[in-house]
Protein backbone atom coordinates (compact mmCIF):
# COMPACT_ATOMS: atom_id res chain seq x y z
CA UNK A 1 0.00 0.00 0.00
CA UNK A 2 1.20 3.50 -0.78
CA UNK A 3 2.17 5.62 2.20
CA UNK A 4 -0.06 8.70 2.57
CA UNK A 5 2.83 11.08 1.93
CA UNK A 6 4.14 9.24 -1.14
CA UNK A 7 2.61 9.99 -4.52
CA UNK A 8 1.12 7.35 -6.73
CA UNK A 9 2.41 6.85 -10.24
CA UNK A 10 0.21 6.89 -13.32
CA UNK A 11 1.83 5.65 -16.52
CA UNK A 12 -0.07 6.52 -19.69
CA UNK A 13 0.99 4.57 -22.79
CA UNK A 14 -0.38 5.36 -26.21
CA UNK A 15 -0.44 2.12 -28.19
CA UNK A 16 2.37 1.75 -30.70
CA UNK A 17 1.86 2.66 -34.38
CA UNK A 18 -0.92 0.69 -36.02
CA UNK A 19 -1.18 -0.63 -39.55
CA UNK A 20 -3.53 0.82 -42.12
CA UNK A 21 -2.47 -1.73 -44.78
CA UNK A 22 -5.98 -3.20 -45.01
CA UNK A 23 -8.63 -0.45 -44.91
CA UNK A 24 -11.41 -3.06 -44.55
CA UNK A 25 -10.20 -4.04 -41.06
CA UNK A 26 -12.40 -2.64 -38.29
CA UNK A 27 -10.69 -0.03 -36.11
CA UNK A 28 -10.69 -2.25 -33.02
CA UNK A 29 -8.99 -5.04 -35.00
CA UNK A 30 -6.14 -2.99 -36.53
CA UNK A 31 -2.77 -4.58 -35.65
CA UNK A 32 0.59 -2.96 -35.05
CA UNK A 33 2.64 -2.03 -38.09
CA UNK A 34 6.28 -3.08 -38.38
CA UNK A 35 7.27 0.36 -37.11
CA UNK A 36 4.78 -0.06 -34.27
CA UNK A 37 6.27 -3.40 -33.25
CA UNK A 38 9.74 -1.82 -33.17
CA UNK A 39 8.34 1.08 -31.11
CA UNK A 40 6.73 -1.33 -28.62
CA UNK A 41 10.05 -3.18 -28.33
CA UNK A 42 11.80 0.13 -27.61
CA UNK A 43 9.18 0.82 -24.94
CA UNK A 44 9.90 -2.59 -23.39
CA UNK A 45 13.59 -1.69 -23.22
CA UNK A 46 12.72 1.65 -21.60
CA UNK A 47 10.50 0.01 -18.99
CA UNK A 48 13.17 -2.59 -18.24
CA UNK A 49 15.58 0.27 -17.39
CA UNK A 50 13.28 1.77 -14.74
CA UNK A 51 12.29 0.64 -11.27
CA UNK A 52 8.67 1.65 -11.77
CA UNK A 53 6.62 -1.50 -12.26
CA UNK A 54 2.87 -1.16 -12.39
CA UNK A 55 0.69 -2.98 -9.90
CA UNK A 56 -2.21 -2.78 -12.34
CA UNK A 57 -2.36 -2.41 -16.13
CA UNK A 58 -5.65 -1.30 -17.65
CA UNK A 59 -5.56 -1.90 -21.40
CA UNK A 60 -7.89 -1.17 -24.28
CA UNK A 61 -9.35 -4.24 -26.00
CA UNK A 62 -8.16 -2.90 -29.38
CA UNK A 63 -5.74 -5.33 -31.06
CA UNK A 64 -2.96 -2.72 -31.38
CA UNK A 65 -3.16 -1.92 -27.65
CA UNK A 66 -3.17 -5.62 -26.68
CA UNK A 67 -0.17 -6.21 -28.97
CA UNK A 68 1.65 -3.29 -27.33
CA UNK A 69 0.89 -4.87 -23.95
CA UNK A 70 2.07 -8.31 -25.12
CA UNK A 71 5.38 -6.82 -26.25
CA UNK A 72 6.09 -5.08 -22.92
CA UNK A 73 4.51 -7.67 -20.62
CA UNK A 74 7.80 -9.44 -19.86
CA UNK A 75 9.15 -6.22 -18.30
CA UNK A 76 6.15 -5.65 -16.02
CA UNK A 77 6.84 -8.32 -13.41
CA UNK A 78 4.94 -11.42 -12.43
CA UNK A 79 2.62 -9.83 -9.89
CA UNK A 80 1.03 -7.26 -12.21
CA UNK A 81 -2.76 -7.41 -12.51
CA UNK A 82 -3.86 -6.96 -16.13
CA UNK A 83 -7.35 -5.81 -17.06
CA UNK A 84 -8.64 -5.48 -20.59
CA UNK A 85 -11.30 -2.81 -20.21
CA UNK A 86 -13.61 -1.49 -22.97
CA UNK A 87 -13.79 1.89 -21.21
CA UNK A 88 -10.23 2.60 -22.37
CA UNK A 89 -11.30 2.12 -26.00
CA UNK A 90 -14.76 3.65 -25.87
CA UNK A 91 -14.58 6.44 -23.31
CA UNK A 92 -13.48 10.01 -23.35
CA UNK A 93 -11.24 11.56 -20.70
CA UNK A 94 -14.08 12.12 -18.19
CA UNK A 95 -15.14 8.46 -18.19
CA UNK A 96 -11.55 7.22 -18.06
CA UNK A 97 -10.86 9.53 -15.11
CA UNK A 98 -13.90 8.08 -13.30
CA UNK A 99 -12.63 4.55 -13.95
CA UNK A 100 -9.21 5.48 -12.52
CA UNK A 101 -10.84 6.99 -9.43
CA UNK A 102 -12.42 3.58 -8.76
CA UNK A 103 -9.09 1.71 -8.65
CA UNK A 104 -8.24 -0.15 -5.48
CA UNK A 105 -6.22 2.00 -3.08
CA UNK A 106 -3.47 -0.64 -2.77
CA UNK A 107 -2.33 0.01 -6.36
CA UNK A 108 0.62 2.39 -6.05
CA UNK A 109 1.49 2.39 -9.76
CA UNK A 110 -1.04 2.05 -12.56
CA UNK A 111 -0.44 1.85 -16.31
CA UNK A 112 -3.11 2.63 -18.89
CA UNK A 113 -2.55 1.50 -22.49
CA UNK A 114 -4.94 3.34 -24.74
CA UNK A 115 -5.63 5.84 -27.47
CA UNK A 116 -5.60 9.46 -28.46
CA UNK A 117 -7.13 11.94 -28.09
CA UNK A 118 -8.39 10.51 -24.78
CA UNK A 119 -4.98 9.88 -23.19
CA UNK A 120 -3.57 13.25 -24.20
CA UNK A 121 -6.69 15.06 -22.98
CA UNK A 122 -6.61 13.16 -19.68
CA UNK A 123 -2.90 13.85 -19.13
CA UNK A 124 -3.27 17.56 -19.85
CA UNK A 125 -6.25 17.76 -17.52
CA UNK A 126 -4.37 16.06 -14.66
CA UNK A 127 -1.00 17.84 -14.98
CA UNK A 128 -0.50 21.05 -13.04
CA UNK A 129 1.04 23.58 -15.47
CA UNK A 130 4.76 23.88 -14.83
CA UNK A 131 6.20 25.57 -17.93
CA UNK A 132 8.42 22.57 -18.71
CA UNK A 133 9.56 21.68 -22.21
CA UNK A 134 8.13 18.18 -21.75
CA UNK A 135 4.68 19.57 -20.97
CA UNK A 136 4.89 21.87 -23.99
CA UNK A 137 5.77 18.82 -26.16
CA UNK A 138 2.83 16.87 -24.73
CA UNK A 139 0.46 19.75 -25.41
CA UNK A 140 1.40 19.50 -29.08
CA UNK A 141 1.46 15.72 -29.48
CA UNK A 142 1.22 12.41 -27.60
CA UNK A 143 3.00 10.18 -30.13
CA UNK A 144 2.22 6.53 -30.71
CA UNK A 145 4.27 4.28 -28.45
CA UNK A 146 4.96 7.15 -26.01
CA UNK A 147 5.00 6.82 -22.23
CA UNK A 148 3.88 9.68 -19.98
CA UNK A 149 4.65 9.19 -16.29
CA UNK A 150 2.72 11.29 -13.77
CA UNK A 151 3.10 11.65 -10.04
CA UNK A 152 -0.44 11.68 -8.66
CA UNK A 153 -2.13 11.66 -5.24
CA UNK A 154 -1.61 8.42 -3.34
CA UNK A 155 -5.37 7.80 -3.39
CA UNK A 156 -6.91 7.27 -6.82
CA UNK A 157 -10.23 8.76 -5.70
CA UNK A 158 -8.42 12.11 -5.30
CA UNK A 159 -7.56 12.41 -9.00
CA UNK A 160 -8.73 15.80 -10.19
CA UNK A 161 -7.74 18.65 -12.49
CA UNK A 162 -4.14 19.83 -12.01
CA UNK A 163 -3.40 17.26 -9.27
CA UNK A 164 -0.44 15.63 -11.02
CA UNK A 165 3.15 16.46 -11.79
CA UNK A 166 4.67 15.40 -15.08
CA UNK A 167 7.63 13.20 -14.21
CA UNK A 168 8.61 12.27 -17.76
CA UNK A 169 7.59 12.04 -21.39
CA UNK A 170 9.38 9.28 -23.29
CA UNK A 171 8.94 8.65 -26.99
CA UNK A 172 10.28 5.73 -29.06
CA UNK A 173 11.92 8.03 -31.63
Amino acid sequence: MTAPDRPGILQLVRHAKSSWADPSVADIDRPLSGRGQRGAEALAWRLAETDERPDVVVCSPAKRARQTLATIQGTLGSSVVIRIDPVVYEAGPDELLEALRDLEPTAATVMVIGHNPTLQDLALRLIAPDGSDELARLQVKFPTGALVTLLVPSRWDLLTTACARLQSLWTPR
